[in-house]
């Protein structure tokens, strides 16, 4: 007969991975129960979806005392979650049984982007002037705090995931502007403005963006770096576009990318679990945007089609206190995600075409229209305000920068515009 699986619990919530493929990646390694709080506007539209695949632990309403004693979680051997709102939580519970994760510290390290401008400058690892903010405090705290970062800088929520509220400043009273209209009916008022890293177009070739991300696992202080993701420029005013898999980067670029990461997460005290490390690419080498102590959003189906790799799988066995395996050293193709994004001045989506056209070229292998016509977009959503989603892959850099232009030319889209932003 054989052993039984060990249980690992999955605190849900929106991120990186779906439910389904966490149940893929887990065949055969491990027994996933689903940890739900139904007042997670995410889990509760999942909740019944949820509780058809698999087993389910509802902890709406109930204290970390509460949970810890919930009979699902009776004989659980791991905990680990793929969302940033769910990482000081599920530290908490892994902390109170012994289980391999963040440390709490380390939790609210990864999620306060002010905490982590300090410890990197405390470590030696990187100083960028960093200040917290308040539209409360008034505009005189607010041109205090720019004076030390410079201007043009950085505003964005001390916490947050997806550039969502996120944008360039270039004077006080644009800044005081942005931060009253981010306020306005937000659950936290903290913002950070921190110094604006220039990045340096002479280190990526024209096409794509002068920033990367560095995609990692840690087991038991030990990191693998799997892959180093490649993006296309930003949109305005700091919205991702969209990611490609391998990165096109020369190997010292690599190299100090991946060293800088390691001495970030070391700095943080990221000693266990997946990490998606942001890195501007700059005139004096790599510097930090952020670290994030999860799956980075969309790369583990880029790493997925491109090298056969599963990340997903890879963080569930760090979170069992497993190595994770090494990933394949060559790749099958170059794979991309486009996103087609509103300009800022959009405030509905009139109409998409062309999908059907689109879907008749070499090398796109799928379009999501996440949008329907007649639906809300907002530049403040940051990432997340993009109406499509197209997935494809190109025999190497040049053939993505192709499809790119193709999917440019063939994607015809209307918006109602306000007036003025």
């Amino acid at each position: 007969m054989s052993a039984a699986l060990p249980s690992v619990a999955i605190v849900v919530d929106f991120g990186a991975a779906s439910p389904m493929s966490i149940l893929a990646a887990a065949r055969g390694l491990a027994q996933v129960v689903f940890v739900c709080d139904r007042r997670r506007p995410y889990v509760h539209a999942l909740f019944d979806d949820l509780a058809a695949l698999g087993t389910v632990c509802d902890v709406t309403d109930l204290s970390d005392d509460q949970i810890d004693g919930h009979p699902a979680l009776r004989h659980l051997d791991a905990i680990t979650t793929f969302s940033e709102h769910q990482l000081v939580r599920t530290a908490a519970l892994a902390h109170r049984r012994g289980l391999p994760f963040l440390s709490p510290d380390a939790a609210v390290a990864a999620t306060d982007k002010y905490r982590q401008r300090e410890l990197l400058a405390e470590a030696g690892v990187q100083h960028t002037p960093s200040r917290i903010v308040r539209f409360r405090d008034g505009p005189a705290a607010l041109a205090a705090a720019l004076a030390e970062t410079g201007l043009p800088a950085v505003l964005k929520p001390r916490s947050g995931a997806a550039s969502a509220r996120t944008c360039l400043i270039h004077t006080v009273g644009e800044a005081e502007a942005r931060l009253r209209e981010f306020t306005v009916g937000a659950e936290a008022d903290e913002f950070v403005v921190e110094q604006m890293l220039t990045g340096d177009p002479a280190i990526t070739a024209a096409g794509w963006g002068d920033y990367v991300s560095v995609e990692s696992v840690t087991s038991y202080g030990h990191t693998r770096h799997i892959e180093i993701t490649g993006k296309f420029p930003l949109a305005s005013p700091l919205r991702e576009t969209g990611y490609v898999v391998p990165a096109l980067l020369d190997e010292d670029t690599r190299r100090r990318a991946l060293d800088l990461t390691s001495a970030a997460l070391m700095a943080l005290g990221v000693g266990h679990g997946a990490s998606h490390v942001e890195l501007k690419l700059t005139p004096t080498g790599p510097r930090i945007i952020e670290v994030n102590a999860r799956v980075g959003g969309y790369v583990a189906d880029l790493i997925r089609r491109a090298r056969g790799y599963d990340l997903i799988r890879a963080a569930l066995q760090a979170a069992l206190g497993r190595p994770c395996t090494e990933p394949p050293a060559g790749y099958r193709r170059h794979a991309f995600q486009y996103f087609v994004t509103p300009p800022m001045a959009a405030e509905r989506l009139r109409r998409i075409d062309g999908i059907d056209e689109l879907l008749q070229h070499r090398g796109v292998h799928l379009v999501e229209a996440v949008k329907e016509p007649g639906t809300r977009v907002d530049w403040r959503d940051g990432t997340l305000a993009y109406v499509a989603i197209v997935h494809g892959s190109g025999a190497d850099h040049g053939e993505v920068l192709d499809l790119v232009e193709t999917i440019r030319r063939t994607i015809r889209v209307e918006y109602d515009e306000r007036a003025s932003d």
